[in-house]
């Protein structure tokens, strides 16, 4: 028995470290935000394995951190949550050295006020806040697909009453509100905030709900018609519609009055277990191949210039997901409030839901 112990002994001392136990790469993420191919060529590429966690909001991976949640080498928030965990010193500086592939990000999406200098952030990818539409009942009614007034005009709403959802989310709503109002998404003056409120209430009473969950499969079954959401849940949204064979299909537009743009970017907590893996992990999803991957998958807007080569045709080709420059124009991001600024749209938000 001894020399059988001892026999196992030498030969785990002579196996590389990564077959005695092999590294794991914690990765906190957006769910259905990675597609299994890029997971599997990442762990093929480090000898490693990729152990993920999903969030459904920026809300919620913020208040679980400020909870004390440890144990995260990649997280893949949106920039103005981005912004908070900088202010926090949650995060890790990135070692750019590592990161030979940042170069491959477009310019227009780098050293934004939210990271001067992408000091902690890399961009991943962007999604639009839109409208989306089913096509064959809105061109029976002859609406206008263009503008907000879609969701917030009750001249036009009474053609849809009970078929239209909005976010359950008080800044992506409100954004919208003031859009249309022709205001800035970031604008807090307190009385324009209030017109806000006062233009969603007239409209919530044509509305079927507030719906940040469902909205998919209630546009793929034909529940409702219109839907306040994210370009890259409408462009899924109008793939399961195609693959059930309905009779209509999921279009998406973007309000001409403007949007709110939300990039997303890869970024390291402090106290990382892996931060060496998680630099090669950022590094690998800036490479154009694997970055291509997430916008064929589901449609999302790609910062990556060399991605470009690797994403379908059709998906280029849809302004809704890569929107021509002057459109561009008109797409803010959301920026971090300060506590002041949160109360006052959390009070109004409650007298939306309230009222």
């Amino acid at each position: 028995m001894k020399m059988l112990l001892a026999a196992t002994t030498i030969l785990l001392a002579s196996l590389p470290a990564a077959a005695q136990k092999q590294e794991v790469l914690h990765l906190y993420n957006w769910n259905n935000y990675m597609s299994e191919e890029t997971v599997k060529r990442f762990e093929d590429l480090c000898k490693c394995k990729v152990k993920q966690s999903y969030y459904g909001s920026n809300d919620e991976l913020l208040a679980k951190l400020q909870a004390g949640a440890k144990g995260y080498d990649v997280l893949v928030p949106t920039m103005g949550a981005v912004e908070s965990l900088i202010k926090r010193n949650a995060l890790m500086p990135l070692d750019k050295a590592k990161l030979p592939n940042l170069k491959n990000v477009m310019p227009g999406y780098l050293n934004t006020a939210f990271d001067p200098g992408n000091t902690y952030s890399a961009p991943y990818a962007m999604s639009i806040t839109m409208i989306g539409y089913n096509d064959k009942k809105i061109a029976e009614l002859g609406l206008p697909t263009d503008t907000w007034a879609l969701i917030f005009d009750p001249k036009l709403l009474e053609k849809l009453k009970g078929k239209v959802t909005v976010l359950d989310d008080q800044r992506e709503l409100f954004a919208a509100a003031a859009r249309y109002l022709g205001y800035s998404v970031n604008d807090m003056d307190e009385e324009k905030l209030k017109q806000a409120r006062d233009l969603i209430r007239k409209a919530k009473p044509y509305w079927a709900a507030f719906n940040a969950q469902s909205y998919i499969k209630e546009l793929t079954v034909g529940n409702i018609w219109v839907a306040h959401g994210y370009s890259n849940d409408l462009f899924q949204a109008n793939l399961d519609a195609v693959a059930a064979k309905r009779p209509f299909g999921i279009k998406h537009a973007l309000p001409k009055e403007g949007a709110v743009l939300a990039l997303d970017a890869m970024v390291i907590p402090k106290g990382a277990p892996k931060p060496e893996l998680a630099h090669q992990f950022i590094n690998f999803m800036l490479d154009g191949r694997n970055s291509a991957d997430l916008t064929n998958l589901i449609g999302s807007g790609n910062p990556n210039d060399d991605a470009q080569k690797h994403i379908k045709p059709e998906i280029k080709a849809n302004k809704a997901v890569f929107p021509d420059a002057e459109m561009a124009k008109k797409l803010e991001m959301l920026k971090d409030l300060n506590a002041k600024q949160l109360r006052t749209l959390s009070r109004l938000w409650t007298e939306v839901k309230l009222k």
